[in-house]
Order: structure tokens, then sequence, then C-alpha cells
């Protein structure tokens, strides 16, 4: 007995007599159209009942399928939303709530790896100390590091942490996780709100070499003041993005 994935998908019959599971004939069947350009990137796809009732299959094996490429990278989905096909770029969902690029990468399933190239508690800058609300040479602690995939180095991140509401933070091990997490699980400090800022630039300098990009390549620049839920800011950060391995995609609605 067979079936055909819907007008809107993969027409290729589905064997339920075959060696291969259900879940994956599905999944290299949208895995061939993903790739084929027949599903283009940001191509919505059907939602989960209609797409499992045109198979005649079980949500939850339409989930298993799905699940393996969202998995590999080649889909996403986003929570009332749907499932998108993913760009060639790595789609972080930076610009819709306010997440970490670590937790979006580990989300997608993204191999990444972090170098921490600075660590150090100094007198806030002027400008750092009156975003953070600080006094004139209050301690902050300095964090840059370099995000890279197996396409090469993809952000370079330098973040601003108020040392006073996070004691100790200088001496944990930020390559392998989350600055939000750590500040939310070991300090039981609340993160609610966030303003980012994306402006276009061009790389120079340390920036330049660290993505691996000529003088004057196109960066996305990301500024982003974050604050806890009684109003008070905790962390500044200046993000710059190698805009030809990730790009940074809204979903918008009207009302």
């Amino acid at each position: 007995m067979s079936d055909q994935l819907s007008p809107n998908g993969p027409n290729e019959q589905l064997d339920r007599d075959a060696p291969a599971p259900l879940h994956a004939q599905v999944s290299e069947q949208i895995r061939a159209r993903i790739l084929s350009g027949e599903w283009p990137p940001h191509y919505r796809l059907r939602s989960e009942p209609e797409l499992a009732t045109d198979l005649g299959i079980s949500r939850g094996t339409l989930r298993r399928a799905l699940a393996t490429l969202i998995r590999d990278g080649l889909l996403v989905q986003v929570r009332g939303r749907g499932t998108y096909v993913t760009s060639t770029a790595i789609e972080p969902s930076i610009a819709q709530k306010l997440t970490t690029l670590s937790e979006d990468f580990a989300r997608q399933g993204v191999q990444v790896t972090t170098q921490v190239l600075s660590h150090e508690v100094m007198a806030a800058p002027s400008p750092v100390a009156a975003l953070l609300d600080l006094r004139p040479g209050q301690s902050v602690l300095r964090l840059e590091r370099l995000r890279a995939t197996g396409a090469g180095p993809v952000a370079w991140l330098v973040n601003y942490v108020r040392t006073d509401l996070a004691p100790g933070l200088d001496q944990a091990d930020l390559a392998d996780r989350s600055l939000f997490g750590l500040l939310e699980n070991d300090y039981g400090l609340k993160i609610s709100t966030g303003r980012r800022t994306f402006t276009a630039t061009a790389a120079s300098g340390r920036v330049a070499t660290a993505l691996g990009v000529p003088d004057g390549f196109p960066l996305l620049y990301l500024e982003q003041i974050t604050y806890l839920d009684d109003g008070r800011p905790i962390e500044y950060s200046d993000v710059w993005i190698h805009s030809d391995r990730m790009r940074v995609t809204s979903l918008l609605s009207r009302r």
C-alpha cells in the first residue's frame, strides 16, 4: 500500500512494505525537494494535521520525519508560526525573541564551537557604565568570544556584564555554556526584556581577522542591552555577524 505526500509536497509513493520506516521515507522525500530547490528558503510547510492526513500517517510519524530535518538544519519550527525551510545561512531567532546565539544554535541542531578570547573584570567604559546604570569606574566583566560552525567563524561577541549582580562570573567557564543560561540558573537572575539594534557595518581590524574576512567586507552588527524583570540592566553587548554564514530573519504580523 502506498500514499502521496500532498499537492504541495513530494509526490513519490510511500511504500509501507519497504524496509525503510515511513518517517525515513517522508524525511528523504522532503529533503530531496529542499536540496533541489523545489522548496526554496523560507518556504512554509503545510500544517502537521494536513500533511499527516494527506499521507495517511500519524502525526507522530510525521513529527519524527520533521525532527530529522530540523536536526540536520534543513527545517526550522517557529512556535505559533509553522515549519519553514531554512536558508543556506544559519537563521537564528534573535530578531524575534530574547535568546542567545548559543541557544539558537542548540535548538536548530547546529554544531558550534566557542573560543573565549578575553575574560577580564575591568572598570566599565563610560558609555557602557551609563547604559548599565553603573557609577563611573564600577566593575564589569568584559567577555570576548568567537563562535564558529563547520563553515568557519560566524560571530564575534563582546559582552559587558554587571559583576555586582553576578559576583564570581569571571571564574565561570563560558566556552561551553550560554551566558543567559548561566545568569539564570547559577545566579537566579530573571532575564525578561532586551533591546537589539541591527545595522550594517564594514569589517576592519581584529573583527575582520577573527571572522576571516577582508577589510571592508559587509557584516551585520548587533547592539544589545538586556534587562532583568525588575528593570535593572544586566548586560550590554556588541556582536559582529558574518553576513555570508548567518542571516537574521524576522517573522512579522500586521496586527
